[in-house]
């Protein structure tokens, strides 16, 4: 039976709309862009007056004396995901598996675990990551480095991912997304990335996607594991043993060697900059818009960039 004709005009109504707004939304962040880089350029030097902090070569370098991140005990961490129980496993990702925890003055975290031999670097970067804050970015409460493993404690987000929100990833999904609420979340992981961006240098995420931006209890939009590529390999290390295998999300003029034919190819984290971030936007726009995965939209034998396969598909609406 075919819909009613008004159905379909809503339907279309509401769809065109919602390409609009993220149309409206990559012009932003691309104009922001775009002004970022003229003001680092001139006289005036930061690009943001309100940010009181600087990025140097090994971080972020401030005027005033750092708070710090908490530094954890491994028998704080230990009781509070009752000896790092399977029950209290919540996920899983590029530092290893994550526990929901609770501290004892009753703050809820969630717990990044790993096997790793302490270092002076990894301390001194999650103080640093743990001085950014904006609303839209998840928060690094404090770090571990004791047994044999490195830990990290950040504030726990109740609804877990958005792509858990938009497609079955086999963990199980919640509630689906509703219009405003996606609207809602492409503006707050805009905000969050343009304020890792308006940090002096930019801070890159390198790495976002829908599985890196968190929701909260009323669906406020985290963009999570900022500063993370750093911590997993150091601010130095950009040698090719230590790159990225390629994905849909990665901006494909970032490729380390343009004649390369491999499926596979491998990027250093030099290469990485506020335009490959922004790229990866637009792929976390596609997945928001579409409620698909960006992998599947495009068949796996083809060559096709996904940019060119979006705008060739718009062309034929």
């Amino acid at each position: 039976m075919s819909l009613p004709i008004a159905v379909v005009i809503g339907i279309a109504a509401g769809a065109a709309t919602f390409l609009a707004a993220a149309v409206a939304l990559a012009l932003w962040c691309a104009a922001r862009l775009r002004e970022r880089r003229k003001n680092r350029n001139s006289d005036t030097g930061s690009s943001d007056p309100s940010t009181q902090v600087e990025w140097g070569k090994g971080g972020r370098i401030s005027s005033a004396p750092p708070e710090g991140a908490r530094q954890f005990s491994l028998e704080e961490l230990v009781q509070a995901t009752k000896n790092f129980s399977e029950a209290n496993v919540v996920g899983a990702g590029s530092f290893g598996l994550v526990y929901m925890g609770l501290l004892l003055d009753g703050t809820v975290v969630a717990i990044k675990k790993r096997v790793a031999a302490p270092t002076l670097e990894f301390a001194e970067e999650a103080r640093r990551i743990s001085e950014i804050s904006h609303r839209n970015i998840v928060t690094l409460i404090g770090y571990c480095q004791e047994g044999g493993l490195q830990m990290l404690a950040f504030e726990y987000l109740p609804n877990g991912s958005v792509c858990g929100h938009l497609y079955d990833t086999g963990k199980g999904s919640t509630a689906r997304l509703e219009f405003k609420q996606r609207l809602s979340i492409a503006i707050g992981a805009a905000k969050g990335l343009s304020h890792l961006h308006s940090l002096v240098p930019p801070l890159i995420h390198k790495d976002f996607k829908t599985s890196n931006v968190l929701v909260d209890e009323n669906f406020i939009a985290k963009v999570a594991d900022a500063g993370l590529v750093r911590l997993l390999r150091g601010p130095e290390d950009v040698g090719p043993s230590h790159g990225f295998s390629s994905s849909v999300y990665q901006d494909p003029e970032i490729i380390r060697d343009p004649l390369s034919m491999s499926i596979r190819r491998v990027y250093s984290v030099e290469q990485f900059s506020e335009s490959s971030d922004v790229y990866s936007f637009g792929v976390f726009l596609l997945e928001l818009i579409t409620g698909k995965e960006a992998a599947r939209l495009i068949s796996p034998e083809s060559t096709e960039p996904l940019a060119h396969w979006v705008i060739s598909t718009a062309m034929l609406l």
